[in-house]
């Protein structure tokens, strides 16, 4: 069951609703409503959609007028600023989880892909919901207090790069070798195949990363070397 004591969320997101049914109804996940009905509010993919475009707005507006970058650049800052991966580790670190509506299969399936992307979606949904209840002013308050303020330590670990052109770069600088990717194991049927691929410095296997295609996979592995190796 979620948990329903919606002051204690409002007190870690530093946001106070007015009506409290529009926080609510942004923590309903689709497959809530399928097993429960009867339930009194609809489930949160509209204020996903609208909390996408105002996510994306303020962290567009907060780029161009802070920072004389061309535009390629900014794309890439902006990108790793409101990825899936960033949204997901967002909505756990401020333990949206634990308040979500979900199925009960949904709910026991706490490390797949689709468990990053529900995570991602009720975050950008949260938006949509300060946006409709609070207005254009708390919506950017709290984009730039939980997201933005991320900025730095991107720029800082260059995270908006991807993590194969990174451990690439970062290789070559430390021990001059490129590194090689391996398939190790595929499984699962042709529409949901999993890959497990190694990175290898010379002969040396640094990391495994498993996906649902091999590039997701060695994105996975250069992301596990790049902490294995801490560059």
């Amino acid at each position: 069951m979620p948990k329903e004591n919606l002051e204690d969320l409002e007190q870690t997101l530093g946001v106070t609703f007015q009506n409290k049914d529009t926080l609510r109804q942004a923590l309903v996940h689709r497959s809530y409503l399928n097993e429960h009905p009867d339930f009194r509010l609809g489930h949160n993919e509209r204020m996903e959609f609208l909390g996408d475009a105002v996510l994306e707005l303020v962290v567009t507006e907060n780029l161009y007028l802070n920072y004389e970058n061309p535009e390629g650049e900014l794309t890439n800052w902006r990108a790793a600023l409101v990825n899936a991966d960033m949204l997901s580790d967002l909505c756990r670190l401020l333990e949206i989880e634990p308040y979500l509506h979900l199925s009960r299969g949904e709910s026991k399936d706490k490390d797949s892909k689709a468990r990053k992307y529900i995570l991602a979606n009720a975050f950008e949904s949260i938006i949509g919901a300060i946006y409709i209840d609070g207005g254009w002013d708390a919506a950017k308050s709290f984009i730039q207090e939980r997201v933005l303020s991320e900025l730095p330590r991107i720029l800082k670990q260059r995270l908006y790069v991807d993590p194969k052109s990174r451990f690439q770069e970062a290789a070559q600088e430390h021990v001059g070798v490129t590194p090689s990717y391996k398939v190790l194991s595929e499984e699962g049927p042709d529409h949901a195949k999993r890959f497990e691929v190694g990175v290898y410095l010379g002969k040396e296997q640094v990391a495994v990363g498993t996906g649902m295609s091999k590039h997701e996979a060695q994105v996975a592995a250069a992301g596990e070397a790049l902490k294995q190796k801490e560059w």
